[in-house]
């Protein structure tokens, strides 16, 4: 399935403007294809104001969030991958949303904790599940 991430941040996005609020996006400076002000990066984080008033053509995508802004008088074009997005939020009062890391399809699921030495493995129930009403 796609990610859930680009409608959660466009449906937030949407929510914190109708709200008269300003939207700022956490970014993950380290994932392939950013490309912010490297001048403004902080411990792999940059975080960027995507209101309307501080931005030009801004493209909320499924893939890519893009947008023309100035940083200190000189336009730039920001470019950041949707999966590098950390959290959505609004500047006046921290409302938002926190993003885990994303995984693609192509990653191993986590493997399970392997049992200690002088532990035998945890077998799995056997037989039929069954139900019971408690009181």
């Amino acid at each position: 399935m796609t990610s859930t991430r680009p409608y959660l941040i466009r449906a937030l996005y949407e929510w914190i403007e109708d709200n008269g609020m300003t939207p700022h996006i956490l970014v993950n400076t380290d994932v392939s294809g950013v490309e912010v002000p490297k001048q403004h990066v902080h411990e792999n984080r940059i975080i960027l104001n995507i209101n309307p008033a501080a931005v030009r053509d801004l493209r909320l995508g499924n893939d890519w969030i893009e947008f023309n802004a100035r940083f200190g008088g000189v336009a730039q074009v920001v470019q950041i991958p949707v999966a590098a997005v950390l959290a959505i939020y609004a500047r006046e009062n921290g409302q938002g949303m926190a993003f885990g890391e994303e995984r693609s399809d192509d990653d191993e699921p986590p493997a399970p904790d392997a049992p200690q030495p002088d532990q035998p493995p945890v077998k799995p129930p056997r037989g039929k599940p069954t139900l019971k009403i408690v009181k």
